[in-house]
């Protein structure tokens, strides 16, 4: 198998951020905010996510991200 354990992780990592700033984007927070937000997953990949998941700006619809 030519797939290694660290390209799925990156892979996941990457789907779970593209996600992730689907969701800043879609939300009722302001321009700054989403800039930030969306700026902080990209430079900081895990960390951001994980950030983003606590402490992100909800949903513009008030639905859950759960």
């Amino acid at each position: 198998m030519g797939i290694e354990v660290g390209g799925i992780f990156g892979l996941l990592i990457l789907i779970a951020n593209i996600y992730a700033i689907i969701k800043v984007v879609q939300s009722g927070a302001g321009t700054g905010s989403k800039v930030l937000w969306v700026v902080l997953i990209l430079v900081l990949p895990i960390m951001g996510l994980i950030l983003w998941f606590l402490f992100g700006p909800k949903s513009a619809s008030g639905e859950s991200r759960v």
